[in-house]
């Protein structure tokens, strides 16, 4: 019994400790890394602007002056995810393929991947491995909604935000690596919890807060925050959407390539919230 004891005041302390040393992550600290993240370029603001506009072609060819958007745009729609045959190198013609509002979700992707890091270390990814992430949600996003009869450019996008929580824990989280683990061990809480825990803030809200500073709609961060599984939206459909989000990201994030990565326990997975979509979303997923 004494041994006992003492093994839980040892843990009891490394917890103190550890809450003390990590504390350096604070609303200061997070504020600091919403003032880095550089505004959209002109570029592809203006991009953005005549895609909102449903300009397509004046879209296209302001985006062909952005080289690195357009590599981006010509990696997308060669992908043989996407599953076209030939090779597709004209940014008119691969707005053409993707639509308003492909081309649209295509691009605020891009903007999400200015904000990766070159050089990833709590999570084992990199740029080929971010990328694979980024695709394969927004492919099956496009599936779920057409499985919900959903065209709508604002809500196709919606997806492309989700990533940026995993760049943010990356970017807070990467200086306290061991502190963090050892946390995780003594306690298991996924990065979402912590973070909360710490500053009362949740990679969510920061999440909103990028999509604030590149003027992304707000129906955009309204489904984000949805998504969290925690902060449920009285709006109905943003919250139906927010379900199926939620779990998409789960199911994503439970595949070999992303446990590999570390990110399997990422945020809390709340099965009641997502309860009542469940089937549906297996049937569309194709999931035996």
């Amino acid at each position: 019994m004494i041994y006992l004891y003492f093994i839980l005041l040892e843990l009891k302390c490394i917890k103190l400790n550890l809450k003390a040393d990590i504390k350096v992550i604070t609303k200061n600290t997070i504020d600091g890394y919403i003032d880095k993240i550089p505004p959209s370029p002109k570029a592809l603001k203006a991009t953005l602007m005549f895609l909102d506009s449903g300009n397509l072609a004046k879209a296209a060819q302001i985006a062909q002056t952005d080289l690195a958007l357009s590599g981006y745009l010509r990696g997308i729609v060669n992908n043989p995810l996407y599953g076209f045959k030939n090779e597709v190198k004209e940014i008119a013609q691969i707005f053409g393929i993707l639509g308003l509002s492909g081309s649209q979700q295509a691009v605020y992707n891009y903007m999400m991947s200015l904000l990766s890091p070159s050089k990833w270390h709590l999570f084992k990814l990199n740029k080929s491995t971010f990328k694979t992430l980024q695709d394969n949600l927004s492919v099956k996003w496009k599936l779920i909604l057409n499985h919900l009869e959903i065209d709508a450019k604002d809500i196709t996008s919606a997806i492309t935000l989700l990533p940026s929580s995993i760049i943010v824990a990356e970017a807070l989280f990467c200086e306290h690596i061991e502190d963090v683990k050892l946390l995780k061990s003594v306690k298991a809480l996924d990065y979402n919890t912590i973070l909360k825990r710490l500053c009362n803030f949740d990679l969510f809200d920061i999440c909103e807060a990028v999509a604030n500073k590149w003027d992304m709609p707000s129906e955009i961060s309204q489904i984000i925050q949805a998504a969290s599984g925690v902060k449920p939206s009285a709006d109905v459909k943003i919250n139906l959407l927010g379900k199926w989000m939620h779990l998409l990201l789960f199911y994503e994030l439970s595949q070999p390539l992303f446990i590999e990565a570390g990110l399997n326990d990422f945020i809390d997975f709340q099965i009641e919230y997502v309860g009542d979509i469940y089937e549906d979303f297996s049937t569309v997923m194709a999931i035996s």
